[in-house]
């Protein structure tokens, strides 16, 4: 596996066209089409990363600075592992990734199986950090609908359930992130967010599709 690096933005090459096979449906040969096609795909697979959401989390935290050397973060819903891995490789001291689904073990990081939701995982986490985290971190989206409106209102429904968790679990002065979409119920969110930390900010960071309504919000700063 190639070294993972977090330098440079992929190039587009050649467009790959798929046809529609017997089996395949034609959402599943655009969805195939869009793969082949992504830049932030290929890039994942040649420096080593698990997934282009890599990709996300590191313009994220070149922008703000989220991840340091000694931190202790906190990874919600962290299947495949991307996140984790870049967490790890950034230099963060422990890293403690949580997902409903096994997820292979990434060097340098604790992959549990379990459900953040269960009351007691607040403090099985803290025992594994050694401490309160400095950083939690949610790419979590619940199935889609299809319908925008359904959508949007369970994924914000996730990310009040992982904030809720943050507040239980962040040290004074940490961060948080979270992935929501657009919708008109972000206020919601940021309302309570904007209590407990100094800054809040929405932010759509370039390895995010450009046809897709998600964003990430950013809350640095806890206030404890």
């Amino acid at each position: 596996m190639a070294k993972p690096t977090s330098s440079g933005s992929p190039n587009r090459g050649l467009t790959i066209n798929v046809k529609t096979a017997k089996k395949r449906s034609l959402a599943s040969a655009v969805w195939l089409k869009r793969q082949l096609n992504d830049p932030y795909v290929a890039a994942a697979k040649a420096q080593g990363w698990r997934s282009r959401a890599a990709f996300k989390l590191i313009e994220l935290d070149e922008r703000f600075k989220l991840l340091d050397l000694g931190l202790r973060i906190v990874d919600l819903g962290a299947a495949p592992g991307g996140w984790t891995q870049v967490a790890v490789h950034r230099g963060a001291a422990k890293v403690i990734g949580l997902d409903l689904l096994h997820v292979d073990p990434v060097p340098g990081a604790t992959m549990l199986q379990g459900d953040f939701n269960d009351p007691a995982m607040p403090a099985i986490l803290m025992e594994h950090l050694g401490g309160k985290a400095d950083l939690v971190m949610s790419d979590m989206a619940p199935n889609t609908t299809g319908h925008a409106a359904t959508d949007h209102i369970r994924i914000v429904a996730l990310a009040e359930l992982a904030i809720h968790f943050a507040l239980q679990v962040l040290a004074p002065k940490g961060a948080f992130i979270a992935k929501v979409f657009q919708g008109g119920a972000e206020k919601q969110l940021l309302d309570p967010l904007k209590q407990h930390f100094t800054t809040v900010r929405h932010v759509k960071p370039p390895a995010s599709r450009k046809e897709s309504s998600e964003l990430y919000v950013v809350a640095q700063g806890f206030r404890g």
